[in-house]
């Protein structure tokens, strides 16, 4: 694909976007690496490019632009507010993984939109605009909202550090699967003898000593009822049309009660969709949809994907309020953006 087909719907979507009432702002391509790749999750921290500047410290390429984005809004930005922006974002590519805008690309053109507001409506808006601008190539739209996963964790009988746990995971099924089946199985004892010899490696003994007595309590807890893995079984397998998926998640919460208010919340964001013009029903709800994005995104997140194999999703985003608090040194504003593959856009055009 021509770079230049790519920038020309890059500049378009720029263009809706402006008209939408952003801003554009242009984050620098190479960022701070410290404090930053923590931000971002497992998946991209291995992904991302780093090398090391004689004076600025360990840098980045640019490995997304929503953080960037949320810093220099936190710093020096009113609310509300919309920025856009337009830019080539940098990723190593997985051993084998393959992209339909070039095999080996490591840089994706994205256009993107983030909104800063306290307005309860502003899911719907983000979501309406993405809506509008993808709806000539016939896409399928997906949402999900991991606020709804976490409150079903926060909810079980557990201890505070077996729940913790569970929640740092939440990103990352397989670890998380494998807490879950250690924490519904009995403990086996185990002897922590003190031998006399001396401590070695990189934590001293007072650290040790603090892990061998949370093991030393742990082994004291009653395992999890297996009846709450298979409810969040059920949550997290959930997947129909938004309509069918809202009545199978008021089921849930009969036995639930800790999803209740995500679940309100989910009703009403379909009400809010379905008033500008968009039919829920043809709106895929996943309830495991966010565990495979961003892991700031702690709400409302949204896809929309072409029916081609093996292409990533075109566009996508989220609500990612924490990371404004994060971010803030204090202060802290609601926040949900999103971002399309121009180059994705371009290739569907030259079908």
């Amino acid at each position: 694909m021509p770079k230049r087909d790519k920038q020309a719907a890059g500049q378009r979507l720029l263009s809706a976007f402006r008209a939408a009432g952003a801003v554009e702002i242009a984050p620098d391509i190479l960022l701070p690496a410290e404090s930053l790749l923590d931000l971002y999750g497992e998946d991209i921290r291995a992904r991302a490019y780093v090398t090391a500047d004689p004076i600025r410290g360990e840098m980045m390429l640019r490995p997304d632009f929503t953080v960037p984005v949320v810093q220099a809004h936190m710093e020096n930005g009113a609310e509300p507010a919309r920025y856009c922006y337009l830019g080539e974002v940098f990723r190593k590519q997985d051993m084998g993984e393959t992209r339909p805008e070039n095999p080996r690309d490591s840089e994706y053109l994205q256009a993107g939109f983030e909104l800063f507001t306290r307005d309860p409506g502003a899911d719907a808006e983000v979501f309406a605009l993405f809506h509008r601008l993808l709806a000539p190539y016939g896409l399928s739209a997906e949402t999900g909202d991991m606020g709804l996963l976490l409150d079903a964790v926060r909810g079980l009988p557990l201890t505070a550090p077996r729940r913790d746990a569970l929640l740092h995971h939440i990103w990352r099924p397989g670890r998380f699967q494998r807490l879950l089946a250690r924490f519904s199985a009995p403990v086996p004892p185990r002897d922590f003898p003190d031998t006399g010899a001396p401590w070695a490696g990189l934590r001293d003994e007072a650290e040790m000593q603090a892990r061998i007595a949370r093991l030393c309590d742990d082994m004291g807890v009653a395992p999890l009822p297996g009846i709450w893995s298979e409810r969040l079984a059920q949550l997290f397998a959930l997947r129909a049309p938004a309509p069918a998926a809202i009545a199978r998640l008021r089921d849930l919460a009969r036995d639930m009660p800790a999803i209740g208010k995500a679940v309100a919340r989910i009703e009403a964001r379909f009400a809010a969709i379905e008033a500008r013009g968009i039919a829920p029903e043809q709106i895929v709800f996943e309830a495991s949809h966010g565990r495979a994005t961003m892991e700031y995104y702690d709400g409302f997140t949204f896809s929309f994907r072409a029916g081609h194999t093996g292409w990533p999703p075109v566009a996508s985003g989220g609500r990612y309020d924490a990371l404004t608090r994060v971010l803030g040194k204090g202060r802290e504003i609601p926040a949900i953006g999103g971002i399309i593959r121009a180059g994705l856009i371009a290739e569907m055009e030259a079908i």
